[in-house]
Protein backbone atom coordinates (compact mmCIF):
# COMPACT_ATOMS: atom_id res chain seq x y z
CA UNK A 1 0.00 0.00 0.00
CA UNK A 2 1.04 3.30 -0.48
CA UNK A 3 2.51 5.82 1.83
CA UNK A 4 -0.71 7.88 1.86
CA UNK A 5 -2.90 5.14 1.22
CA UNK A 6 -1.46 3.85 4.63
CA UNK A 7 -2.00 7.06 6.57
CA UNK A 8 -4.99 7.48 5.11
CA UNK A 9 -6.53 4.03 6.19
CA UNK A 10 -4.96 4.78 9.43
CA UNK A 11 -6.51 7.90 10.21
CA UNK A 12 -10.06 6.14 9.40
CA UNK A 13 -9.15 3.01 11.59
CA UNK A 14 -7.88 4.85 14.35
CA UNK A 15 -11.10 6.42 14.87
CA UNK A 16 -11.97 3.39 16.79
CA UNK A 17 -9.46 4.45 19.49
CA UNK A 18 -11.30 7.79 19.79
CA UNK A 19 -14.46 6.23 20.30
CA UNK A 20 -13.05 3.64 22.56
CA UNK A 21 -10.90 6.35 24.79
CA UNK A 22 -14.16 8.38 24.71
CA UNK A 23 -16.70 6.25 25.71
CA UNK A 24 -14.52 5.40 28.80
CA UNK A 25 -14.03 8.84 29.53
CA UNK A 26 -17.07 10.66 28.77
CA UNK A 27 -18.53 8.32 31.76
CA UNK A 28 -15.52 9.68 33.72
CA UNK A 29 -16.54 12.86 32.90
CA UNK A 30 -19.98 12.73 34.11
CA UNK A 31 -20.47 9.86 36.58
CA UNK A 32 -20.66 12.14 39.46
CA UNK A 33 -23.63 13.82 37.93
CA UNK A 34 -25.43 10.15 36.90
CA UNK A 35 -24.57 9.54 40.35
CA UNK A 36 -26.42 12.38 41.40
CA UNK A 37 -29.48 12.09 39.46
CA UNK A 38 -29.95 8.25 39.65
CA UNK A 39 -28.48 8.32 43.18
CA UNK A 40 -26.06 5.80 42.89
CA UNK A 41 -23.96 4.19 45.42
CA UNK A 42 -19.93 3.47 44.92
CA UNK A 43 -20.90 0.03 43.85
CA UNK A 44 -22.95 0.94 41.27
CA UNK A 45 -20.33 3.18 39.61
CA UNK A 46 -17.95 -0.21 39.88
CA UNK A 47 -20.69 -2.11 38.11
CA UNK A 48 -20.84 0.88 35.75
CA UNK A 49 -16.76 0.61 35.21
CA UNK A 50 -17.00 -3.35 35.04
CA UNK A 51 -19.19 -3.51 32.36
CA UNK A 52 -18.26 -0.78 30.22
CA UNK A 53 -15.29 -0.28 27.23
CA UNK A 54 -13.30 0.38 30.43
CA UNK A 55 -13.06 -3.48 31.89
CA UNK A 56 -15.95 -6.70 30.56
CA UNK A 57 -17.80 -4.70 28.02
CA UNK A 58 -14.90 -4.11 25.82
CA UNK A 59 -13.44 -8.11 27.08
CA UNK A 60 -16.53 -10.00 26.21
CA UNK A 61 -16.28 -8.06 22.70
CA UNK A 62 -12.49 -8.56 21.69
CA UNK A 63 -12.42 -12.39 22.23
CA UNK A 64 -15.78 -12.53 19.83
CA UNK A 65 -14.25 -9.64 17.59
CA UNK A 66 -11.13 -11.02 17.03
CA UNK A 67 -11.87 -14.17 15.53
CA UNK A 68 -14.15 -12.77 13.74
CA UNK A 69 -12.27 -10.63 12.28
CA UNK A 70 -9.78 -13.52 11.11
CA UNK A 71 -12.69 -15.30 9.53
CA UNK A 72 -14.40 -13.07 8.16
CA UNK A 73 -12.37 -10.38 7.48
CA UNK A 74 -10.93 -7.17 9.08
CA UNK A 75 -13.88 -4.84 6.44
CA UNK A 76 -16.50 -7.32 7.69
CA UNK A 77 -16.10 -5.95 11.58
CA UNK A 78 -15.65 -2.33 10.51
CA UNK A 79 -18.96 -3.02 7.85
CA UNK A 80 -21.01 -3.81 11.11
CA UNK A 81 -19.63 -2.91 14.39
CA UNK A 82 -19.90 0.75 15.06
CA UNK A 83 -23.89 0.17 14.97
CA UNK A 84 -24.23 -1.43 17.16
CA UNK A 85 -21.93 1.04 18.95
CA UNK A 86 -24.06 4.02 18.02
CA UNK A 87 -27.26 1.82 20.10
CA UNK A 88 -24.85 1.41 23.03
CA UNK A 89 -24.66 5.35 23.01
CA UNK A 90 -28.21 6.15 22.36
CA UNK A 91 -29.17 4.01 25.22
CA UNK A 92 -26.98 6.25 27.48
CA UNK A 93 -28.33 9.39 25.48
CA UNK A 94 -31.73 8.26 26.63
CA UNK A 95 -31.11 6.70 30.39
CA UNK A 96 -33.70 6.91 32.82
CA UNK A 97 -32.83 4.68 35.20
CA UNK A 98 -29.41 2.66 36.71
CA UNK A 99 -30.33 -0.93 34.68
CA UNK A 100 -31.44 1.15 31.47
CA UNK A 101 -27.56 3.15 31.73
CA UNK A 102 -25.58 0.27 32.82
CA UNK A 103 -27.08 -1.77 29.44
CA UNK A 104 -25.94 1.21 27.14
CA UNK A 105 -22.52 1.40 28.76
CA UNK A 106 -22.23 -3.10 28.27
CA UNK A 107 -23.44 -2.38 24.43
CA UNK A 108 -20.70 0.47 23.83
CA UNK A 109 -18.25 -1.74 25.34
CA UNK A 110 -18.89 -4.34 23.13
CA UNK A 111 -18.65 -2.41 20.21
CA UNK A 112 -15.13 -1.21 21.53
CA UNK A 113 -13.84 -4.81 22.15
CA UNK A 114 -14.80 -5.80 19.06
CA UNK A 115 -13.02 -3.55 17.05
CA UNK A 116 -9.92 -3.55 18.90
CA UNK A 117 -8.48 -6.11 17.53
CA UNK A 118 -9.47 -5.44 13.86
CA UNK A 119 -8.17 -2.04 13.78
CA UNK A 120 -4.62 -2.73 15.23
CA UNK A 121 -4.53 -5.95 12.90
CA UNK A 122 -5.87 -3.95 10.10
CA UNK A 123 -3.07 -0.96 11.04
CA UNK A 124 -0.37 -3.10 11.05
CA UNK A 125 -0.79 -5.40 7.61
CA UNK A 126 -1.65 -1.95 5.59
CA UNK A 127 1.66 0.00 6.68
CA UNK A 128 4.66 -0.13 5.11
CA UNK A 129 7.83 -1.71 7.19
CA UNK A 130 9.46 1.72 8.54
CA UNK A 131 5.76 3.42 9.21
CA UNK A 132 4.28 0.65 11.39
CA UNK A 133 5.29 1.92 14.41
CA UNK A 134 4.50 5.47 13.29
CA UNK A 135 0.70 4.38 12.47
CA UNK A 136 0.20 2.37 15.70
CA UNK A 137 1.53 5.82 17.59
CA UNK A 138 -1.19 7.58 15.01
CA UNK A 139 -3.67 5.14 16.24
CA UNK A 140 -2.80 6.17 20.11
CA UNK A 141 -2.72 9.90 19.45
CA UNK A 142 -6.49 9.03 18.19
CA UNK A 143 -7.00 7.25 21.92
CA UNK A 144 -5.33 10.80 23.34
CA UNK A 145 -7.72 13.00 21.22
CA UNK A 146 -11.00 11.32 21.93
CA UNK A 147 -10.89 11.90 25.68
CA UNK A 148 -9.17 15.28 25.32
CA UNK A 149 -12.31 16.81 23.23
CA UNK A 150 -14.78 14.30 25.58
CA UNK A 151 -13.50 16.13 28.83
CA UNK A 152 -13.48 19.69 26.98
CA UNK A 153 -17.12 19.31 26.14
CA UNK A 154 -17.83 17.93 29.94
CA UNK A 155 -16.08 21.10 31.42
CA UNK A 156 -17.83 23.26 29.18
CA UNK A 157 -21.22 21.22 29.05
CA UNK A 158 -21.10 20.64 32.86
CA UNK A 159 -23.42 22.61 35.82
CA UNK A 160 -21.13 26.02 35.83
CA UNK A 161 -19.52 25.68 32.60
CA UNK A 162 -19.68 28.20 29.66
CA UNK A 163 -22.13 25.97 27.37
CA UNK A 164 -24.20 24.84 29.82
CA UNK A 165 -27.08 27.52 29.53
CA UNK A 166 -27.79 26.08 26.52
CA UNK A 167 -27.77 22.53 27.75
CA UNK A 168 -30.36 23.52 30.72
CA UNK A 169 -32.42 25.19 28.23
CA UNK A 170 -32.67 22.39 25.93
CA UNK A 171 -33.18 19.82 29.58
CA UNK A 172 -36.28 22.38 30.39
CA UNK A 173 -37.67 22.12 27.01
CA UNK A 174 -37.88 18.19 27.13
CA UNK A 175 -38.22 17.30 30.40
CA UNK A 176 -40.25 20.50 32.17
CA UNK A 177 -39.75 23.65 34.42
CA UNK A 178 -40.58 21.30 37.13
CA UNK A 179 -38.18 19.03 36.89
CA UNK A 180 -35.28 18.01 39.43
CA UNK A 181 -31.80 19.81 39.63
CA UNK A 182 -30.02 16.84 39.05
CA UNK A 183 -32.17 15.55 36.60
CA UNK A 184 -31.41 18.96 34.65
CA UNK A 185 -27.91 18.81 35.60
CA UNK A 186 -27.08 15.22 34.06
CA UNK A 187 -28.22 16.43 30.21
CA UNK A 188 -24.64 17.79 30.10
CA UNK A 189 -23.68 13.84 29.92
CA UNK A 190 -26.07 13.20 27.44
CA UNK A 191 -25.24 16.06 25.24
CA UNK A 192 -21.23 14.37 25.52
CA UNK A 193 -22.52 11.26 24.44
CA UNK A 194 -24.26 12.53 21.37
CA UNK A 195 -21.15 14.33 20.43
CA UNK A 196 -19.95 10.00 20.10
CA UNK A 197 -22.80 9.45 18.16
CA UNK A 198 -22.12 11.90 15.85
CA UNK A 199 -18.06 10.99 15.37
CA UNK A 200 -19.40 6.86 15.28
CA UNK A 201 -21.62 7.59 12.59
CA UNK A 202 -19.14 10.01 10.33
CA UNK A 203 -16.17 6.70 11.52
CA UNK A 204 -18.66 4.21 10.24
CA UNK A 205 -19.02 5.65 6.60
CA UNK A 206 -15.67 6.08 6.43
CA UNK A 207 -14.57 2.42 7.51
CA UNK A 208 -17.49 0.70 5.24
CA UNK A 209 -14.96 2.21 2.10
CA UNK A 210 -11.78 0.53 3.18
CA UNK A 211 -10.69 -2.21 1.06
CA UNK A 212 -9.64 -5.32 2.65
CA UNK A 213 -6.35 -5.78 4.66
CA UNK A 214 -4.19 -7.39 1.44
CA UNK A 215 -2.64 -9.63 3.69
CA UNK A 216 -5.63 -11.11 5.06
CA UNK A 217 -6.91 -11.68 1.74
CA UNK A 218 -3.86 -13.37 0.58
CA UNK A 219 -3.56 -15.98 4.11
CA UNK A 220 -7.52 -16.82 3.15
CA UNK A 221 -6.60 -17.97 -0.41
CA UNK A 222 -4.30 -20.32 0.98
CA UNK A 223 -5.51 -21.20 4.33
CA UNK A 224 -9.25 -22.56 5.24
CA UNK A 225 -8.72 -22.95 8.97
CA UNK A 226 -12.38 -22.35 10.99
CA UNK A 227 -12.43 -20.41 14.08
CA UNK A 228 -11.90 -23.67 15.61
CA UNK A 229 -8.97 -24.64 14.12
CA UNK A 230 -7.14 -21.21 14.94
CA UNK A 231 -8.55 -21.31 18.19
CA UNK A 232 -6.19 -24.77 18.66
CA UNK A 233 -3.46 -23.33 17.34
CA UNK A 234 -3.60 -20.16 19.23
CA UNK A 235 -3.46 -22.45 22.31
CA UNK A 236 -0.98 -25.20 20.91
CA UNK A 237 1.74 -23.32 19.77
CA UNK A 238 4.37 -23.21 22.22
CA UNK A 239 5.94 -19.97 21.04
CA UNK A 240 1.94 -18.22 20.53
CA UNK A 241 0.98 -19.34 23.55
CA UNK A 242 4.55 -17.62 25.26
CA UNK A 243 3.97 -14.58 23.37
CA UNK A 244 0.20 -14.44 24.31
CA UNK A 245 1.99 -14.52 28.14
CA UNK A 246 4.05 -11.60 27.54
CA UNK A 247 1.82 -9.69 26.12
CA UNK A 248 -0.62 -10.07 28.47
CA UNK A 249 1.28 -9.94 31.35
CA UNK A 250 2.65 -6.19 30.34
CA UNK A 251 -0.40 -4.98 29.19
CA UNK A 252 -2.34 -6.14 31.97
CA UNK A 253 -0.56 -4.81 34.58
CA UNK A 254 -0.50 -1.70 33.22
CA UNK A 255 -3.82 -1.60 32.45
CA UNK A 256 -5.13 -2.16 35.68
CA UNK A 257 -3.63 1.05 36.46
CA UNK A 258 -4.99 2.84 33.21
CA UNK A 259 -8.48 1.57 33.64
CA UNK A 260 -8.71 2.91 37.04
CA UNK A 261 -7.75 6.08 35.74
CA UNK A 262 -9.09 6.53 32.83
CA UNK A 263 -12.64 5.87 34.24
CA UNK A 264 -12.06 7.47 38.14
CA UNK A 265 -9.63 10.12 37.27
CA UNK A 266 -12.16 12.77 37.43
CA UNK A 267 -13.69 11.48 40.35
CA UNK A 268 -10.67 10.84 42.19
CA UNK A 269 -9.76 14.74 41.33
CA UNK A 270 -12.95 15.47 42.92
CA UNK A 271 -13.29 13.54 46.27
CA UNK A 272 -9.86 13.07 47.37
CA UNK A 273 -8.66 16.53 45.46
CA UNK A 274 -11.40 18.37 46.75
CA UNK A 275 -12.03 20.25 43.30
CA UNK A 276 -15.15 20.77 41.44
CA UNK A 277 -16.35 18.62 38.57
CA UNK A 278 -15.55 21.69 36.01
CA UNK A 279 -12.13 21.57 37.80
CA UNK A 280 -11.55 17.78 37.42
CA UNK A 281 -12.44 17.36 33.98
CA UNK A 282 -10.35 20.22 33.02
CA UNK A 283 -7.44 18.98 34.79
CA UNK A 284 -7.84 15.79 33.43
CA UNK A 285 -8.53 17.27 29.55
CA UNK A 286 -4.84 18.93 30.06
CA UNK A 287 -3.61 15.15 30.67
CA UNK A 288 -4.31 13.86 27.61
CA UNK A 289 -3.01 16.98 25.63
CA UNK A 290 0.41 15.71 26.81
CA UNK A 291 -0.29 12.05 25.43
CA UNK A 292 -1.14 13.43 22.55
CA UNK A 293 1.96 15.75 22.18
CA UNK A 294 3.86 13.21 23.65
CA UNK A 295 2.86 10.43 21.12
CA UNK A 296 2.97 12.91 17.89
CA UNK A 297 6.60 13.12 19.19
CA UNK A 298 7.36 9.85 19.50
CA UNK A 299 5.41 8.73 16.35
CA UNK A 300 8.84 10.80 14.44
CA UNK A 301 11.29 8.59 16.01
CA UNK A 302 9.84 4.98 16.56
CA UNK A 303 10.14 3.24 13.64
CA UNK A 304 14.06 4.69 13.96
CA UNK A 305 14.80 4.35 17.90
CA UNK A 306 15.33 1.35 20.13
CA UNK A 307 11.98 0.07 21.28
CA UNK A 308 13.20 -0.18 24.41
CA UNK A 309 13.90 3.56 25.27
CA UNK A 310 10.53 4.56 24.98
CA UNK A 311 9.40 1.87 26.76
CA UNK A 312 11.63 2.72 29.79
CA UNK A 313 10.84 6.06 29.13
CA UNK A 314 6.66 6.33 29.59
CA UNK A 315 6.59 3.61 32.74
CA UNK A 316 9.38 5.88 34.56
CA UNK A 317 7.05 8.05 34.09
CA UNK A 318 4.06 7.09 35.61
CA UNK A 319 5.65 5.52 38.59
CA UNK A 320 7.55 8.82 38.81
CA UNK A 321 3.69 10.07 38.81
CA UNK A 322 2.87 7.91 41.87
CA UNK A 323 5.65 8.00 43.82
CA UNK A 324 4.96 11.72 43.96
CA UNK A 325 1.41 11.41 44.94
CA UNK A 326 2.22 8.68 47.60
CA UNK A 327 4.64 11.72 49.16
CA UNK A 328 3.13 14.87 48.60
CA UNK A 329 -0.58 13.76 47.99
CA UNK A 330 -3.23 15.01 46.16
CA UNK A 331 -4.90 17.11 48.40
CA UNK A 332 -2.05 20.12 47.14
CA UNK A 333 -3.09 21.64 43.59
CA UNK A 334 0.91 21.34 43.01
CA UNK A 335 0.86 17.91 43.52
CA UNK A 336 -2.34 17.23 41.02
CA UNK A 337 -0.67 19.02 38.72
CA UNK A 338 2.58 17.33 38.68
CA UNK A 339 0.73 14.26 38.45
CA UNK A 340 -1.66 15.00 35.40
CA UNK A 341 1.14 16.29 33.75
CA UNK A 342 3.56 12.35 34.40
CA UNK A 343 0.53 10.57 33.43
CA UNK A 344 0.00 12.38 30.49
CA UNK A 345 3.97 11.41 29.16
CA UNK A 346 2.89 7.97 30.20
CA UNK A 347 0.05 7.79 28.40
CA UNK A 348 2.01 8.97 25.15
CA UNK A 349 4.58 6.52 25.35
CA UNK A 350 2.58 4.06 27.20
CA UNK A 351 3.09 0.12 27.35
CA UNK A 352 -0.26 -0.02 25.32
CA UNK A 353 1.29 1.70 22.24
CA UNK A 354 3.45 -1.42 22.22
CA UNK A 355 1.27 -3.80 23.57
CA UNK A 356 -1.03 -2.88 20.03
CA UNK A 357 2.40 -2.71 17.87
CA UNK A 358 3.75 -5.68 19.13
CA UNK A 359 0.70 -7.85 19.37
CA UNK A 360 -0.21 -7.16 15.76
CA UNK A 361 3.21 -7.90 14.70
CA UNK A 362 4.26 -11.28 16.59
CA UNK A 363 1.46 -13.38 15.37
CA UNK A 364 0.73 -15.16 11.82
CA UNK A 365 -2.32 -13.54 9.97
CA UNK A 366 -4.32 -16.61 10.42
CA UNK A 367 -4.72 -15.94 13.67
CA UNK A 368 -3.01 -12.42 14.54
CA UNK A 369 -6.45 -10.99 15.73
CA UNK A 370 -8.19 -13.62 17.45
CA UNK A 371 -4.86 -13.55 19.08
CA UNK A 372 -4.91 -10.24 20.21
CA UNK A 373 -8.88 -10.35 21.01
CA UNK A 374 -8.37 -13.02 23.38
CA UNK A 375 -5.62 -11.00 25.31
CA UNK A 376 -7.64 -7.95 25.15
CA UNK A 377 -10.59 -10.54 26.83
CA UNK A 378 -8.11 -11.37 29.58
CA UNK A 379 -6.99 -8.11 30.72
CA UNK A 380 -10.14 -6.02 30.33
CA UNK A 381 -12.49 -9.02 32.38
CA UNK A 382 -9.45 -8.93 34.72
CA UNK A 383 -9.70 -4.80 34.48
CA UNK A 384 -13.31 -5.35 35.35
CA UNK A 385 -12.45 -7.50 38.91
CA UNK A 386 -10.13 -4.92 39.95
CA UNK A 387 -12.66 -1.82 39.25
CA UNK A 388 -14.83 -3.67 42.02
CA UNK A 389 -12.09 -4.39 44.29
CA UNK A 390 -10.92 -0.68 43.85
CA UNK A 391 -13.71 0.62 45.13
CA UNK A 392 -13.69 -0.87 48.16
CA UNK A 393 -9.92 -0.13 48.84
CA UNK A 394 -10.59 3.48 47.58
CA UNK A 395 -13.46 4.16 49.70
CA UNK A 396 -16.41 6.23 49.22
CA UNK A 397 -14.22 9.52 50.22
CA UNK A 398 -10.71 9.03 48.98
CA UNK A 399 -9.33 7.73 52.54
CA UNK A 400 -7.96 4.27 50.95
CA UNK A 401 -6.22 6.24 48.16
CA UNK A 402 -2.54 6.07 49.83
CA UNK A 403 -3.04 2.01 49.55
CA UNK A 404 -4.43 1.70 46.34
CA UNK A 405 -1.42 3.99 45.19
CA UNK A 406 0.86 1.40 46.64
CA UNK A 407 -0.69 -0.83 44.31
CA UNK A 408 -0.43 0.99 41.18
CA UNK A 409 3.45 1.02 41.78
CA UNK A 410 4.12 -2.27 42.28
CA UNK A 411 1.93 -2.85 39.00
CA UNK A 412 3.90 -0.55 37.14
CA UNK A 413 7.52 -2.08 37.90
CA UNK A 414 6.00 -5.22 37.09
CA UNK A 415 5.35 -4.50 33.75
CA UNK A 416 8.36 -2.11 33.52
CA UNK A 417 10.55 -5.72 34.27
CA UNK A 418 8.61 -8.34 32.22
CA UNK A 419 8.28 -5.85 29.37
CA UNK A 420 12.91 -5.47 29.87
CA UNK A 421 12.97 -9.26 29.72
CA UNK A 422 10.92 -10.35 26.83
CA UNK A 423 11.20 -7.34 24.91
CA UNK A 424 10.97 -8.04 20.82
CA UNK A 425 13.37 -7.19 18.29
CA UNK A 426 10.90 -6.37 15.25
CA UNK A 427 11.45 -2.94 13.85
CA UNK A 428 12.27 -2.50 10.34
CA UNK A 429 11.02 -6.20 9.88
CA UNK A 430 8.16 -6.99 7.78
CA UNK A 431 5.42 -8.83 9.18
CA UNK A 432 5.54 -11.50 6.69
CA UNK A 433 9.41 -11.95 8.15
CA UNK A 434 8.82 -12.01 11.62
CA UNK A 435 6.81 -14.38 11.19
CA UNK A 436 8.97 -16.90 9.78
CA UNK A 437 11.55 -16.16 12.14
CA UNK A 438 9.21 -17.40 15.08
CA UNK A 439 7.23 -19.57 13.20
CA UNK A 440 8.84 -20.99 10.30
CA UNK A 441 6.80 -22.27 7.32
CA UNK A 442 4.70 -24.19 8.87
CA UNK A 443 2.00 -21.84 10.61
Amino acid sequence: MAKSGSLKSTLAVSLNNYLDAGAIVAGASGVTLWQNYLGLSEMHLGWLNALSANALGAAIGAIIGGFLADKFGRKFIFTYNLLVYMTGVLIIMLSINFPMLLAGFLITGISVGIGVPASWTYISESSEVNNRGRNICISQMSWGVGPMFILLFGMLFAPGGYLYGPVEALAYSIIGADAAQAAIEVFSSRVVFATLFVVAFIAWNLQRQLEESAEFTANKAKDKSSIVDNIKLLFTNKIAVKTVAFLAAIYLTWNLVASVMGFFMPHIYETAGGLSNEAANMLSCISWVFVVVTTFIISFFVDKVAHRFFYVFGLAAALTAWILIIGGGVSTIAGIWVFTILWGVNNGSSVQVFYALWGSELFPAKFRAGAQGFMFFVVRGLSAVWGLVFTFIYGDNGEGFTLAAYCMVALLLASLIVGLVGMPNTRGKSLEQITKERYGETV
